[in-house]
């Protein structure tokens, strides 16, 4: 059983601030899941081969496609900012990494 004081400290380490009754109420929920856990790993599941998903999902994307855009211009001046003919967007690398 998880108590508020384990709730009070997992909080203080992840940097966030709740109220007394935000912590009772985690502190229940992080139980019945804790408890959920231990349920499951009574489990026998020698015999089940290792999956990311327990039904099996494939994607269902469209394919990529090129268009070409017919107005150039247009779509440049839609560009919060643009460079001559490219569209100049913030760094976000800089020369360390």
């Amino acid at each position: 059983m998880i108590d508020r004081e384990q709730v009070r400290k997992v909080a203080n380490l992840a940097r966030l601030e709740m109220t007394p009754q935000e912590e009772e109420q985690f502190a229940g929920q992080l139980s019945n899941i804790l408890d959920y856990f231990e349920q499951l790993s009574e489990l026998d599941t020698d015999d089940v081969p290792p999956t990311t998903r327990a039904i099996d999902v494939s994607n269902v994307t469209r394919p990529d496609e090129l268009k070409l855009y017919p107005d150039r211009e247009a779509m440049l001046k839609e560009a919060p900012e643009q460079d001559g003919d490219y569209f100049r967007v913030p760094k976000i690398l800089n020369e360390e990494s």
